[in-house]
């Protein structure tokens, strides 16, 4: 069993950036391949980026590589997701998910957290 708990939101301006939080209990943390997802209103949950439990293999969406960076620390049961040059339609809620394998279908992710909202704007 894992919980997750996502920090970092907030309100940023047009090429701003955020790092996001995901802290996650219990010990298996690092045997789970982590990802971000995102959703706006009205629309479908999207992923983002992934990495392999080893943190040795990272994923991303089109639509932010070479933006975003996902990064881990297992020794503090943390995943990370540094935004850069943020936009307007990047405004969303963001999950943090684990799961057996790294990929971009969350139905993949057994464990997801409550969300925190980062919304861009001028």
């Amino acid at each position: 069993q894992v919980q997750l708990v996502e920090s970092g939101g907030g309100l940023v301006r047009p090429g701003g950036s955020l790092r996001l939080s995901c802290a996650a209990s219990g010990r298996t943390f690092s045997s789970y391949a982590m990802a971000w997802f995102r959703q706006a209103p009205g629309k479908e949950r999207e992923f983002q980026a992934a990495i392999t439990w080893s943190g040795t293999i990272t994923t991303y969406a089109n639509s932010v590589r070479g933006r975003f960076a996902i990064s881990r620390d297992n020794a503090k049961n943390t995943v990370y997701l540094q935004m850069n040059a943020l936009k307007p339609e990047d405004t969303a809620v963001y999950y943090c998910a684990a799961g057996p394998t790294a990929q971009k279908s969350w139905g993949g992710y057994n464990y997801w957290g409550q969300g925190t909202q980062v919304t861009v704007s001028s």
